[in-house]
């Protein structure tokens, strides 16, 4: 063999080795999986923001009919099992007074004229009823709940709806015949889960509803309310001496009626009542 071809056939060899080398390189596994696993945590956390944002849409839109407008001026009237009560307003009573309430959690009436306060309020013990009527009037939702029957999660889920939402309180309510009652002016529904999708319809519906109270607004700010210590809620039945639904006094301030003048010991020691 000449020189020339012994050393294009050691130039093949090389070459075929190399190729074999090559050929034998395993393949990256290790960095192929990992990418693949990117991709995947990537199209999961992508995938469930997508489905959050399609629920909370969802959501919205089907809120959306329960939005009060001119045509639709009490969306409530297609809530199943609210109860709707005419009464009239402004009508106070002092803070030694019980009311005879026709219902129970009442839903208006005569009230406090001192109202409690109902800025997204949560209250851990249950309150005096003639002040928790009182928010009402002024366009206030108020969430009431048996504490013997809703507790933990089911009540975590009320106070979210509740808690620092405007014109919402919520508070227990000893001896409720309903796990849940809501309430607005001349408006309930009681509810037996934290989970019915009526409660969201009815805060839509009712909560500052220009149509249905009758202080259009007034302010849930109560500053002469004690959070600290709010008057106590009383089981027991109202006496024979409580004032009766079509009793109380009207608020001049209320009712746009001029104010009479004081006599006696009145016109010398003035006195400040608070009013819507």
């Amino acid at each position: 063999m000449t020189s020339g071809k012994k050393t294009k056939a050691a130039r093949s060899s090389v070459a075929a080795a190399r190729s074999s080398v090559v050929a034998k390189k395993p393949k990256p596994w290790g960095t192929i999986i990992a990418v693949i696993a990117v991709l995947a945590l990537a199209g999961g956390v992508f995938g469930y923001a997508y489905t959050k944002i399609a629920d909370q849409n969802a959501k919205e839109a089907a809120l959306a009919k329960w939005v009060p407008s001119d045509e639709n001026k009490d969306p409530s009237d297609q809530i199943q099992g609210v109860v709707k009560k005419e009464y009239e307003a402004s009508k106070h009573v002092n803070a030694t007074q019980r009311v005879a309430y026709d219902q129970s959690p009442p839903f208006g009436g005569p009230h406090d004229n001192v109202w409690a306060d109902c800025t997204g309020t949560v209250y851990a013990t249950a309150v005096r009823t003639e002040n928790m009527v009182h928010p009402l009037e002024h366009g206030a939702v108020w969430i009431a709940y048996n504490p013997d029957q809703i507790t933990g999660e089911a009540l975590d889920k009320l106070k979210a709806r509740a808690d620092g939402q405007p014109y919402t309180m919520l508070s227990p309510y000893p001896g409720l015949d309903k796990p849940i009652s809501l309430q607005s002016w001349g408006h309930q529904l009681k509810l037996e889960s934290a989970d019915d999708e009526r409660i969201d319809q009815f805060i839509q519906s009712l909560r500052r509803n220009p149509n249905t109270y009758p202080e259009v607004g007034a302010s849930c700010e109560s500053p002469t309310f004690d959070l600290t210590n709010p008057p106590p809620f009383v089981a027991e039945a109202p006496g024979p001496d409580a004032v009766p639904m079509d009793g109380g006094t009207a608020d001049p301030a209320e009712t746009g009626a001029p104010t009479p003048p004081a006599t006696g010991t009145d016109a010398q020691v003035p006195t400040t009542v608070p009013s819507s």
